[in-house]
């Protein structure tokens, strides 16, 4: 098992970037409060959660690309919890209720260019570049997270 905490909780009336809350319900369709302008590609109850992580996020921001926590959809953004490995069936509990199961990893699309410096937003692409990718997730369990609450990877 592999532990971290939530460093950002992020929600939006629809689109990118996504902004910071100190708390959330979560559903089985998300958080509550969190809307999707595109809901053929995004949201539902397989992608009900996008996950990412602080550290790779400021590795990004290393290489030059401008991206912030919530700037990639992402509603939860990790810190001390090692995502490049991450499949499709692993488990997370968020906070003390929530559990999650990652379904897929996201597929990059045109609404985050602003977050690369380049324009090339397949730069978080699994298929291009493994373990880069951020992650959907089902809600198997649904409740309260909050910013600071644990974030522990159940394999």
């Amino acid at each position: 098992m592999s532990a971290g905490r939530i460093y950002q909780i992020n929600v939006s009336s629809g689109g990118v970037p996504k902004w910071p809350i100190e708390e959330g319900l979560v559903t089985p369709l998300g958080i509550v409060g969190d809307d999707h302008r595109d809901r053929v590609n995004h949201g539902g109850p397989e992608r009900a959660l996008c996950i990412y992580s602080l550290e790779q996020i400021q590795a990004l921001q290393e290489e030059g690309h401008p991206v912030q926590p919530g700037w990639m959809g992402e509603n939860v953004t990790t810190v001390g919890i090692d995502l490049s490995t991450v499949k499709p069936g692993d488990r997370f509990r968020l906070g003390e209720q929530v559990l999650v199961e990652v379904t897929r990893y996201t597929t990059p699309c045109k609404n985050i260019i602003a977050s690369f410096k380049d324009g090339d937003f397949t730069r978080v692409s699994h298929k291009l570049y493994p373990g880069w990718s951020r992650f959907y997730v089902r809600v198997l369990r649904g409740g309260w997270i909050r910013r600071g609450d644990p974030v522990q990877l159940v394999r």
